[in-house]
């Protein structure tokens, strides 16, 4: 897990962070609208938050999408609304910006499945082999990466290797082996997955499946291959987003985070989207990283500008690498 650098720390220590509550009166829409003038700031929401803050937002997208819409702006500040590693891909491709998070501790199962010292020892067994890392990954873990990829583009940078080159891919096993039968390639896969993804229960979609005969089983790659056997459609957040939008379905079993529904509803009112069930009773299919953050603490985040995103100048650097060779491929095939 992520967490503040001592001095930041310090910082939120010293402004009772975690106790600031706002005055229970305030219009936080109209005073987050003023905050956003007064100090030059784009608000970039996931779409896994929730919808107060989906609506709240100059974008609403994936990561990668939002990362690459904020280094598009003229402003000052940026304020992520997701986790860790998408505030730290907004930082490496806008390093002169300052980057806010509105909860630190926001992280991400998948990108904690993966820390640096225990893949680059990983990486030190296959000398020979290109990393190919999900963008669903921390900024160092990037700069032990050759190319990253999205779900979005990973097959195209699976396929844009030369065939005879082997492959590590990490950190998320499940979009690994998927993407093993998309390519056909051989991969060493690191171990990782998303406790979101993982959770979701195959019998209970069964019988969901069996009750809405009509609906479409829709799933993210990032799922089980047993989920994605009996699906319809995979693809990426912002893929079942378009496909929901452009199906002729009336109904959508949805088996990726639940946050991505609000938007569904949203560009198709007239359409009914059930959230795929996990195996056991919790709220498992919401991602309880991603609902760290709230409108409260979106407000807090930008009248103190903390917490902050702070990187060194060598994984910047580095990490960036990684996302340019990703671009420029994808933009060289006019993905």
């Amino acid at each position: 897990m992520n967490t503040p650098t001592v001095s930041q720390s310090a910082e939120l220590d010293r402004l009772g962070y975690l106790d600031i509550e706002p005055d229970p009166t305030l219009d936080l829409f109209e005073e987050i609208r003023t905050l956003k003038r007064e100090k030059n700031a784009v608000i970039l929401a996931h779409y896994y938050q929730e919808g107060d803050i989906q609506d709240i937002a100059d974008f609403v997208g994936d990561s990668l999408g939002l990362s690459q819409q904020a280094a598009k702006t003229d402003a000052d500040i940026i304020v992520f609304a997701g986790v860790h590693f998408m505030a730290e891909t907004a930082k490496v491709l806008s390093p002169d910006k300052k980057v806010l998070l509105p909860d630190l501790k926001a992280g991400c199962s998948l990108a904690d499945a993966c820390q640096p010292e225990a893949f680059r020892a990983f990486r030190a067994k296959y000398p020979d082999h290109v990393v190919v890392s999900y963008i669903n990954c921390s900024a160092e873990i990037k700069t032990l990466t050759d190319i990253c990829c999205t779900s979005t583009n990973a097959v195209h940078i699976i396929n844009s290797i030369p065939p005879d080159q082997p492959i590590i891919f990490a950190p998320d096993r499940n979009l690994g082996a998927y993407l093993k039968k998309k390519t056909g390639r051989e991969m060493v896969l690191w171990n990782g997955t998303c406790m979101v993804h993982e959770i979701f229960s195959n019998e209970k979609i069964t019988k969901l499946m069996n009750r809405h005969p009509d609906a479409r089983l829709i799933a993210h790659p990032e799922c089980e291959d047993h989920i994605l056997a009996k699906a319809h459609y995979i693809g990426s957040t912002s893929g079942l987003l378009k496909f929901t939008r452009q199906d002729p379905a009336e109904e959508f079993i949805v088996a990726t985070e639940a946050g991505i529904i609000h938007q569904m509803q949203k560009l198709s009112p007239h359409k009914t989207f059930i959230p795929a069930p996990p195996e056991n009773t919790c709220a498992c299919n919401e991602c309880p990283h991603m609902k760290r953050n709230t409108l409260e603490k979106l407000y807090v985040c930008m009248k103190h500008e903390l917490p902050e995103i702070r990187l060194e100048e060598w994984i910047i650097r580095d990490a960036r690498a990684s996302i340019d060779r990703m671009l420029d491929i994808s933009a060289r095939a006019g993905l």
